[in-house]
């Protein structure tokens, strides 16, 4: 049984457990051929910048990448963190040394909503910086830089590439943005984001490790939106959530669902939350049609309030 503590007079879980430990086996087809398209596309590329959400700097990275794509190695390497808007910010500087340690010297911090924050003005400068420093071999002659832009899925690719067009070129978007994880199916062709210098950036699909075996892993990425909810189940998911934030002791959420007090039990939770908020559905039974609590549209609303910083700003990884 899982660890409690007494908080606000009711008992806290410590640790989170389910019951299904086999979790998520999610590798979709377009994330094969993506990666499989990355490969064949490096000798043409000068640098790759990695983009990874900033609420999950640990358990976003995807160990596929450095064994196919030799990052570090064979082209000059950019981490960037995105989301920093939602993630806590007395996490940065760990992050930055723990990731220096790693050997990843290069780390940058960005919001993609904001073309002219600190951390997007900054990209083009240091990979023009890390593309001089190093040996472009076969495409030495080339006057523009081409750089490959990839991460896990949802974590802000496809938002960084318009952000640097807006930027530098004063343009609308070049590629489709979205909430969900999945967006971008295949290596896309190069797409101009600045003029002097001359940069490309190519969008890549988002691609997970192909099994995720770490329980908690897999519910930080889900928390995050880079596994489609109903894969791991919203009910779980709002779970997780629940429990990190009574960890926390951050009980915003029962001001915004409407709650009396914190609880640590999600399905009182749900249904409190479901009926005081009138989110109810229709069912249909013997003795006609009636209403019953939304347990999964409440889930939703749940979680999607934590990615919207409702919450606060909340990094999921302890960094050591």
């Amino acid at each position: 049984m899982a660890a409690q503590v007494a908080r606000h007079g009711v008992l806290m879980r410590q640790a989170f457990s389910v019951a299904n430990h086999e979790l998520i086996n999610w590798f979709p087809g377009h994330m094969a051929k993506g990666l499989t398209q990355m490969q064949q596309k490096l000798k043409g590329v000068d640098c790759v910048v990695e983009v990874h959400d900033a609420r999950i700097p640990l358990s976003g990275r995807n160990p596929l990448f450095e064994k196919r794509l030799g990052l570090a190695t064979l082209k000059p390497h950019l981490l960037v963190m995105n989301k920093v808007d939602l993630a806590d910010p007395r996490c940065r500087q760990d992050v930055k040394e723990y990731y220096e340690k790693q050997g990843v010297p290069q780390v940058i911090f960005t919001n993609c909503k904001e073309p002219n924050s600190p951390g997007v003005k900054s990209i083009v400068r240091k990979v023009s910086r890390a593309i001089k420093d190093s040996e472009r071999y076969s495409r030495s002659e080339e006057t523009s830089y081409s750089v490959m832009v990839i991460g896990i899925p949802n974590v802000g690719k496809s938002s960084l590439i318009n952000a640097l067009r807006a930027r530098h070129l004063g343009r609308s978007k070049a590629t489709r943005v979205g909430a969900m994880p999945g967006i971008t199916q295949s290596v896309l062709e190069k797409i101009k984001v600045c003029e002097d210098p001359k940069v490309y950036l190519m969008d890549t699909p988002g691609v997970l490790a192909p099994r995720i075996t770490n329980v908690e892993m897999g519910l930080k990425l889900a928390l995050a939106a880079t596994i489609k909810d109903h894969l791991v189940g919203e009910d779980i998911i709002a779970d997780y959530l629940l429990y990190r934030l009574n960890l926390m002791g951050n009980h915003k959420y029962v001001k915004f669902l409407g709650l009396d007090a914190p609880t640590d039990n999600i399905q009182d939770l749900l249904i409190s939350a479901a009926v005081r908020n009138n989110w109810l559905r229709r069912v249909r039974d013997h003795r006609g049609i009636n209403t019953c609590p939304d347990i999964i549209s409440t889930a939703a609303r749940f979680i999607r309030a934590f990615r919207m910083g409702v919450f606060g700003r909340i990094t999921l990884d302890d960094v050591p």
